[in-house]
């Protein structure tokens, strides 16, 4: 497979998996025990397939600055999922807000540092 494509490939994932993450704000509000347990797992799903497809993406950054750059913002994110993962087992509907914020931004961040990239 061509390797300028397979990074392409990984971008467009990272940036479709955050817009669906971005959408899930609406879905905080939630209210029974079926909720919570599928908000979590599609959570646990997208960041699954965000670190897949971040790794590749970090690996493959030509340049050693964009390297570093792209791998603390990428674990700054995966810090705050964990944190929004814990909140969610919580139950805790305004702390899961709190740390779905905090996660959100810095998937906007990482997400803004993808560009030179490709």
């Amino acid at each position: 497979m061509d390797h300028g494509m397979e990074l392409k490939g990984c971008v467009c994932r990272i940036k479709n998996s955050a817009v669906e993450l971005f959408s899930m704000e609406e879905d905080l509000e939630i209210d029974d025990e079926e909720s919570w347990d599928l908000f979590g797992r599609d959570l646990r799903l997208k960041a699954t397939f965000l670190y897949i497809d971040l790794s590749r993406v970090i690996s493959c950054c030509e340049s050693e600055e964009h390297k570093k750059a792209l791998t603390v913002l990428a674990n700054k994110f995966f810090y705050f999922m964990d944190e929004l993962g814990d909140a969610v087992k919580s139950r805790s509907v305004p702390l899961t807000q709190v740390c779905y914020g905090d996660a959100a931004h810095a998937l906007r961040e990482v997400v803004a540092a993808l560009v030179p990239s490709l």
